[in-house]
């Protein structure tokens, strides 16, 4: 297992769950300071993404593109795969497009999180279900043209209220074979959600394609209530070689929560030697 921290571009989401706030240069720079193997980027638009300058941002520090959010087309814009508007789908479409090009192109996946939507009065939930399996499938298969998986992340339910738990989301993608689409396993959201989230993470044995290393308050892992070894034994038991990426709140400073978090990782490791 790999590890990656959070790097967010939109200037919107200063006060979210992301790490670092200043820029790709600073958070590359950062993150290879601090031993990290990757950064995992959240975007205004693919614009921001050029595969030539960032890929050798990337080299120059040695580090790997884990994973690139779309939450902006959400957050941004407004833009979500369930909207009632068809026009606001297609839009929403159009930029899931764009993010997955430009992350396939640097050898990454993308994540579909909030832009999944939810239902609404004018929009009834299995019809919106229907609408996020169009753009999963439209998009996977996009995700794939660049060897990539589409990774999708179920929320909690006061962000959505389509798929939670991480048991629905895989029977929802196996039911509408959606194969090229991969789970986004994120412990904050499933502390929530799940009886027991080591359980639920071997249940996903073979669709986990990331996971967002957070603890119990969306803080670095460590700073809360989360105990981490049943977690990363069922993660080794499933055979998961992805990372473990800090989509967490930047308390009480950057460095500190990239410092708990790559602690919390060393710690895990040495586990597995121990």
């Amino acid at each position: 297992m790999k590890s990656a921290v959070t790097v967010c571009l939109v200037p919107e989401a200063r006060q979210g769950p992301f790490v670092f706030h200043d820029g790709l240069d600073a958070g590359c720079r950062e993150a290879a300071a601090l031993g990290f193997d990757a950064v995992e980027v959240f975007p205004a638009a693919a614009a921001e993404l050029p595969e030539e300058s960032l890929g050798r941002l990337l080299d120059a520090h040695g580090l790997g593109l884990a994973a690139v959010g779309t939450g902006a087309g959400w957050l941004r814009h407004g833009l979500s795969f369930t909207h009632a508007d068809a026009e606001v789908r297609g839009r929403a479409l159009a930029f899931g497009r764009e993010i997955v090009d430009a992350a396939g192109a640097l050898g990454a996946p993308a994540i579909i999180g909030s832009m999944q939507g939810r239902s609404s009065p004018a929009l009834p939930r299995e019809e919106a279900l229907k609408w996020l399996a169009d753009a999963l499938e439209a998009l996977g298969d996009r995700a794939a043209s660049h060897g990539q998986p589409l990774l999708y992340e179920p929320l909690n339910r006061y962000e959505t209220d389509l798929l939670n738990r991480q048991a629905d989301a895989l029977a929802f993608l196996a039911g509408r074979g959606l194969g090229t689409v991969k789970l986004l396993c994120d412990l904050f959201h499933m502390n929530i959600e799940e009886a027991d989230v080591a359980a639920a993470l071997e249940g996903g044995a073979g669709r986990v394609g990331h996971v967002h290393w957070a603890d119990s308050n969306r803080r670095a892992l460590g700073f809360g209530h989360t105990d981490p070894a049943p977690l990363v034994a069922a993660l080794r038991r499933i055979g998961y070689e992805g990372h473990l990426s800090a989509e967490v709140f930047p308390l009480p400073s950057p460095r500190a929560a990239a410092e708990r978090t790559i602690a919390s990782l060393r710690a895990a490791a040495a586990t597995r030697s121990a």
